[in-house]
């Protein structure tokens, strides 16, 4: 959990009131039914219009207990946002790393269609490109967290990136800067409005044939080079 702890929850542990416990069962009801309210909610009006109150009144709890589950607002959109990348990323890397033996291929494939998502799904779409308020998001998860929660991103692609590396099929930039390098692509998303409707899908699809040819053939080209 984030800390220090939100003013609500310190205000509401200082009255005389008991905070209220749950089973593990009904934890988990509650908790989901934050998470669908809150998606909901937060696609039809946005983060900072949405209310506690509005959040917890479908759990059946206080405003007061929602604190029991989530920091903020901000922490159950957060928490939103990994569930669906939890569901949505094992698609993605079937259609791509699993489907192509050509890494340059498979590359190209997971970049085109992890954007395609982005600008498609709306609760990734308001966040990433739409939402003025991702730096304030960004903001609920500390460095550490955000350190972790990369690594546990990456771990679903790095496997498949070793094996190219045993099978001989890559000889460039080591796996992880491979990952990282995907990671960071990705981000062409929040930079759409600036880059302009018109000039965006020609620099997208410009760039990704460019990272995915430079990272499978750059360290190829550089050894031929030298013979």
């Amino acid at each position: 959990m984030y800390s220090p702890l939100p003013r609500a929850l310190r205000k509401y542990q200082s009255t005389s009131k008991p905070m209220p416990t749950f089973s593990e069962e009904k934890r988990e009801r509650v908790r989901e039914s934050l998470r669908d309210t809150g998606r909901k909610l937060f696609l039809d009006q946005g983060i900072r219009k949405t209310t506690i109150s509005e959040l917890t009144k479908p759990a059946g709890i206080g405003t007061g207990t929602f604190y029991q589950f989530f920091d903020s607002k901000e922490a159950l959109y957060i928490d939103i946002l990994e569930q669906e990348s939890e569901e949505i990323i094992p698609r993605l890397l079937q259609e791509s790393f699993e489907a192509y033996d050509d890494p340059e291929t498979a590359i190209e494939a997971l970049l085109n269609q992890s954007l395609d998502e982005i600008e498609s799904n709306p609760i990734f779409r308001q966040v990433i490109i739409d939402d003025p308020e991702l730096s304030r998001i960004r903001e609920q998860i500390p460095d550490e967290d955000a350190s972790k929660k990369r690594e546990s991103a990456m771990d679903h692609f790095l496997p498949h990136i070793k094996r190219w590396y045993n099978e001989d099929k890559v000889t460039g930039s080591d796996p992880e800067a491979i990952a990282y390098a995907i990671r960071t692509v990705v981000r062409l998303a929040h930079e759409r409005n600036r880059i302009g409707e018109e000039r965006y899908p020609k620099i997208k699809k410009t760039l990704i044939k460019a990272v995915a040819a430079g990272l499978t053939r750059e360290q190829n080209s550089r050894e031929d080079a030298y013979e």
